[in-house]
């Protein structure tokens, strides 16, 4: 597959001739880049489920274009009948995970073109049409966030990161990385740090893959070392991807991100979260009416490890997601400009 630019790979695609979405199997980097091709529902469900299609924007997009794949192949039926199977496989999609606004946000709008439609022939056409804009749309949305994020990176400064909000977590380029690969094209040296993310690593396996590839100065920490980084005077800015933003701002990304904010307000290092208008859910007042997703304990305790890491008995509590309140944000990079707190309404 071609790459995007320096190194950057396209996370995922739509195969015209063959009618099929190809993704990258995530699961499989750093060791293995593997693509997998999606036509079916439980095909789209389990790589969403499985994490082989992750990153809010990426769902999202997968979503659509996996749903008209789906679409695609429905049997011969009625323009009723079709409408009927179309909304059953939007809301087994929709199961696939709770937390993630782009993927509600996507399965709406794919039901809305479908009602478009008077014919199977026209419905189908409304569905390819509303996939592939929500496709351009988000490589739109990531590079003005990009543009308008850059502005606040200084020739040689150090960001520090959590999870992997980059090119593999959208179409390309990514959404809290997007900043830092714009700087970089425009001449800036910048410095990353980049959390491990436990318990699936998704900084160490996908964040560290993506930058060394594109020749971004990468230094891999563990999730516990930041503190001491900005203790030491050693991080200048935190860019962050979210989930779901609530109407007052706050907003859900994976675990630990908390941690982070925190550390960063106790030691006066700006915090700033990229986050499209697509992540937003007006309906929810605040984040403490979010649902967060609870994964499998396997994922804590034997994950990535050929022995068990801790006895068998052990309960274990493993959110996907944390929520971190609007108070310790200093801006939202946005594709509309940067917001601090008390303009998030503006953005909303």
């Amino acid at each position: 597959m071609k790459d995007i630019n320096n190194g950057l790979l396209r996370t995922l695609y739509f195969d015209t001739e063959t009618e099929e979405l190809v993704i990258i199997d995530q699961t499989r980097l750093p060791g293995e880049l593997v693509y997998k091709r999606i036509s079916t529902a439980r095909d789209l469900y389990e790589s969403i489920k499985t994490l082989a299609l992750r990153g809010a924007p990426a769902i999202g997009v997968g979503a659509a274009l996996g749903l008209y794949a789906c679409a695609y192949r429905f049997e011969d039926v009625t323009a009723e009948g079709f409408s009927y199977s179309f909304k059953k496989t939007c809301e087994f999609i929709s199961s696939s995970r709770p937390t993630a606004r782009d993927l509600f946000y996507a399965c709406e709008r794919m039901e809305a073109a479908c009602g478009r439609g008077k014919t199977v022939k026209e419905k189908l056409a409304e569905l390819r049409k509303e996939s592939f804009a929500i496709e351009k749309e988000n490589i739109e949305v990531c590079h003005s966030i990009g543009s308008f994020g850059e502005k606040l990176l200084t020739n040689g400064c150090a960001v520090i990161t959590h999870c992997n909000a980059g090119s593999l977590c959208a179409v390309e380029y990514g959404t809290a990385l997007a900043p830092i690969y714009e700087a970089a094209s425009n001449g800036k040296k910048v410095r990353v740090y980049a959390d491990e993310t436990r318990p699936l690593l998704q900084g160490a396996r996908l964040t560290c893959f993506e930058l060394c590839n594109a020749g971004i100065d990468t230094t891999l920490i563990c999730d516990n070392m930041a503190a001491g980084l900005m203790a030491a005077g050693n991080i200048d800015i935190a860019i962050v991807g979210c989930d779901r933003v609530a109407a007052n701002g706050d907003f859900a990304n994976k675990t630990g991100t908390l941690s982070l904010a925190v550390n960063c307000a106790h030691f006066g290092v700006p915090f700033y979260v990229a986050a499209p208008s697509s992540t937003v859910d007006k309906s929810i007042p605040n984040g403490s009416a979010i649902v967060i997703e609870h994964r499998k304990p396997e994922e804590v305790t034997e994950y990535f490890y050929k022995d068990r890491m801790s006895p068998a008995e052990v309960k274990v509590y493993n959110p996907a997601f944390d929520v971190t309140p609007a108070s310790l944000v200093t801006g939202y990079i946005t594709e509309n400009g940067v917001f601090n707190n008390k303009e998030i309404s503006e953005f909303i």
